[in-house]
């Protein structure tokens, strides 16, 4: 019927194009929208610097320094007695920088610091010569001149000369007992070979004097150590002898094989007298950077003697304990000290009822030469007067 009006069929044509258009754009209908969780309560804003973290009491003296500058004459528990309570703990709480040789040695002008870190742990740091310890380049980069081949420089350590390093404890004062005196048991004294006579029958005192010593028939190297046996150490509680102190005389060279063998002294400490026995000298490693430790098992024991013979005992005293390396001591291991506690009179109860006190915690000692069954330790801290017999533990 549109036959005759073309106007009115350009329009429909419009309108219909209109519509398929509108189809095709249009966006799909969108889902119900689901249901928001409840908002989490609002969090308040960090301050702009965090406050300080507590100080653990158990571990960090409250009045430790800022920092610390080393000097000549420290030694590493000093420094680490200055912040923290138990000194022995201090490689519990030191940063190693794995880019510094040596990083556990400290030298005269670095400087120590205390920080916690991001989880609250105390954390003793040193800085060299009071720069961070880290590596830097030997040489700056800079932009190289046209046409020369560049190669890329790494970071290098420093290297500090070994002997400049300070020490754990004072090697000064154990050092002579690093070698000597020894330990030994009665067997390892009556099969010794032992001074028959000397030249002319002269008591050997001097550099040059010559001996001669019966038993050393197969020699297992040309130097000896004439020794005389000393005190017996025993088991405080048994009574037992765990062995003796083979107190140093002199050192002497091997001359001539035979029985007798002839022997030269090469160094006189004291005179050397008939019936005194040989030992090889010991070949041992000495280590002079001790790392502070608890025993890895419990171990219990004493004080039975003191190197220098005294009755009281107090700070850097060389005292000898009824443990050793049969017990599980090792060199660096660190021991609690407790003096006995006193049997007192009941007052109240009256008559002859008695009541023993605790045992006190007196101070602090670290084992650096182990025997057998006994060992050398140095006493770090005395709270109080120490005597033999006190009793030493897992700190």
């Amino acid at each position: 019927m549109f036959k005759n009006k073309p106007w009115i069929q350009s329009v429909a044509l419009i309108i219909v194009t209109g519509l398929w258009l509108a189809g095709c754009t249009s966006a799909p209908p969108k889902p119900a929208p689901a249901e928001k969780p409840p908002a989490p309560a609002p969090t308040p804003a960090k301050p702009a610097m965090e406050p300080a973290k507590p100080v653990p009491a158990q571990i960090v003296k409250p009045d430790y320094p800022q920092r610390y500058v080393v000097v000549k004459g420290d030694t590493l528990w000093d420094i680490a007695a200055r912040f923290l309570k138990d000194p022995w703990l201090w490689p519990e709480v030191w940063q190693i920088n794995p880019e510094i040789k040596n990083p556990h040695l400290i030298y005269p002008g670095d400087v120590i610091t205390l920080y916690y870190d991001e989880h609250g742990k105390p954390v003793l740091r040193v800085e060299r010569g009071g720069k961070p310890t880290t590596a830097r380049p030997t040489a700056k980069e800079t932009p190289p001149p046209k046409g020369i081949k560049t190669v890329k420089l790494k970071p290098r350590v420093r290297v500090e000369p070994l002997e400049r390093a300070i020490s754990t404890i004072p090697m000064d004062v154990i050092g002579p007992f690093l070698s000597r005196p020894r330990v030994v048991t009665e067997k390892e004294l009556e099969n010794a070979p032992y001074v028959v006579s000397s030249y002319e029958e002269h008591l050997a005192t001097a550099t040059g004097d010559r001996i001669y010593v019966r038993g050393l028939q197969q020699p297992v190297q040309g130097t000896y150590e004439i020794v005389r046996p000393g005190q017996a150490y025993r088991d405080a509680e048994t009574g037992e002898i765990l062995g003796y102190e083979a107190q140093h005389l002199a050192d002497a060279r091997l001359i001539r094989t035979g029985d007798p063998a002839t022997l030269d002294i090469t160094k006189a400490r004291l005179e050397t007298l008939d019936g005194d026995r040989l030992l090889p000298v010991e070949q041992r490693e000495t280590t002079f950077n001790y790392l502070p430790r608890a025993p890895k098992q419990k171990v219990n024991g004493h004080i039975i003697a003191v190197i220098n013979g005294v009755s009281q005992i107090g700070q850097y005293a060389v005292v000898v304990l009824d443990r050793g390396e049969q017990a599980g001591l090792a060199p660096g291991n660190v021991m609690a000290i407790f003096q006995k506690g006193p049997i007192v009179r009941d007052q109240v109860v009256g008559g002859d009822e008695t009541v023993k006190l605790p045992d006190e915690r007196a101070g602090e000692l670290m084992v650096f030469r182990v025997f057998d069954r006994v060992s050398y330790a140095l006493v770090m801290r005395a709270l109080r007067p120490l005597h033999v017999d006190d009793r030493v533990t897992n700190p």
